[in-house]
């Protein structure tokens, strides 16, 4: 979908439909303008009740005189007082799901710079409205054999009177197309069903990646020939009851102006469907594991972002990638492993089989001397029940990492919630046995998975992010969210800009 600025009156643009946000009360901006070239239309309507602009709701004028749009479609963005981030994004969806429903492959957005929302400028709303544009546009239609008709909308132009925010319009509209495109990639992974989404599978799409990036992107995948001479025995272990081989896939961008510039590495967690393993899961529900790879799938996602925006920072998305299923050859509750750093696990449940791919992929990522690390997981059913399915889960061992990650989430308005990592968690995972076991107990369930996780990563900052409860949706809407491309993408965003900014010398 193309996203041009327009400079120009809304009233005159000629379109198939003209979008316009009107919020409680007088009316002002591009609805006053709409409404005084269309004989005070808009205020008539709102006056005998046929339109309450409260938020979320809309009404689509099929002719309205005096303009040069065929329709016109008004969006209620509700109480201009209470109009903040999340309130704003329920109001670009409402407008999204009801255009995309007409007939019409152009429209136009007007007036969206004119919303007051606090610290929020023209080019994070655009952003928003071209991310919302193209996460309503998202269609899973591969696996039907009737897809149905496809959405017509090819191009939403952004329409402003102000040519001052032309190129902050431009530059955040960019920005949320590409992310747009990122989420759809992960959320096509993500929904694709597990006998086709296999750990081979997401080799050959990293490959495809590489192939379509002229030269930008270095993709390695290693095969378990290559991970058993590696000595990555424990992503191994998961994978040994499956006839799907596991797969550990390394995608490099070299984009700043030094290649050796320290890289930012994302590890993510790639269980193209999670059984359980021997620790057998309970039957219900268990169609929805195909989504464990949530994390692998943002990683993708995010690389494809990053293609498109071409930042100039080194970056390297590392995906750790099996399939938990059981067998006479799986590995079995009490089993002892070796990880690639040397240590010993005791596997107290196979289900706890997401921290035994992303050890040795966290210990993989030394050899690239990173300058951060985070890992992106569906971990913990504990993330679930402490914090629902709004906030992803944050542990660092690096307060700073930690304070940028959530930043990041504000900026993106895909948003983490910090959780401990102190010292007295940590023996909840002494073993009897081995140096350490795959689980701590109930307690704390989150955080001592990110423990677990912790003793790899001493080597560099690292962040741990578990999206158990926002990486999908269940019900009636069920499907993969694509989160959190955007908040991985606005981190990486961020550390170019620090990169890139002279920095004062100090005398």
């Amino acid at each position: 979908m193309e996203f041009p600025v327009v400079i120009a009156n809304p009233a005159q643009l000629e379109t198939a439909c003209v979008v316009v946000p009107v919020l409680e009360g007088d009316l002002s901006g591009a609805a006053a303008r709409l409404d005084d070239a269309s004989e005070k239309l808009i205020s008539q309507l709102i006056e005998r009740g046929d339109f309450k602009p409260e938020l979320g709701n809309t009404l689509l004028v099929p002719f309205a005189p005096g303009l040069g749009a065929q329709r016109l479609l008004l969006v209620g963005f509700g109480n201009e007082d209470k109009l903040d981030e999340s309130r704003f994004k329920r109001g670009l969806d409402a407008a999204m799901i009801a255009l995309l429903k007409l007939p019409i492959e152009d429209a136009a957005f007007a007036g969206v710079n004119e919303l007051s929302i606090e610290l929020r400028d023209a080019d994070w709303k655009a952003r928003m409205l071209a991310e919302s544009a193209l996460r309503n546009a998202y269609r899973f239609t591969e696996m039907k054999s009737k897809p149905g008709e496809p959405v017509s909308l090819t191009r939403l132009s952004v329409v402003s009177a102000d040519k001052g925010q032309r190129a902050e319009l431009e530059a955040g509209l960019h920005i949320g197309a590409a992310i747009g495109e990122g989420v759809s990639e992960a959320r096509t992974l993500g929904n694709l069903p597990g006998n086709v989404c296999t750990p081979r599978y997401l080799g050959e799409r990293a490959e495809q990646l590489g192939q379509a990036s002229a030269g930008a992107l270095k993709v390695t995948v290693l095969g378990e020939e290559e991970l058993e001479a590696l000595g990555a025995l424990s992503l191994l272990s998961v994978g040994r009851g499956s006839e799907e081989p596991s797969r550990l896939i390394v995608m490099e961008y070299r984009g700043a102006e030094d290649e050796n510039e320290a890289p930012h590495v994302l590890v993510g967690k790639g269980i193209t469907f999670d059984t359980g393993g021997i620790s057998l899961k309970p039957g219900a529900g268990m169609d929805e594991m195909k989504y464990d790879m949530g994390g692998a799938a943002s990683v993708f996602g995010t690389m494809r972002t990053v293609l498109a925006l071409k930042p100039k920072l080194n970056i390297i998305g590392i995906v750790a990638s099996a399939e938990n299923m059981p067998d006479g050859r799986a590995t079995k509750p009490g089993d002892i492993i070796k990880t690639l750093k040397g240590l010993t696990v005791e596997v107290l449940n196979t289900d706890a089989e997401g921290r035994l791919v992303l050890c040795d992929a966290l210990t993989y990522a030394e050899r690239f001397e990173p300058a951060s690390v985070v890992d992106i997981a569906t971990l913990t059913g504990a993330c679930v029940i402490a914090l629902g399915n709004h906030a992803t889960g944050l542990i660092s061992n690096d307060d700073d990492l930690a304070l940028d990650l959530l930043d990041a989430g504000e900026e993106a308005w895909d948003r983490a919630w910090h959780m401990p990592l102190w010292d007295e968690y940590q023996s909840q995972l002494d073993s009897n046995f081995a140096d350490i076991a795959n689980i701590g107990g109930r307690e704390a369930g989150m955080i001592t998975a990110g423990c677990f996780l912790s003793r790899f990563a001493d080597t560099f900052p690292w962040a741990h992010l578990d999206i158990a409860g926002t990486a999908w949706m269940s019900g009636k809407q069920k499907g993969a969210s694509g989160r959190p491309v955007g908040l991985l993408t606005q981190y990486l965003l961020d550390r170019e800009a620090e990169l890139n900014t002279p920095q004062e010398e100090t005398v």
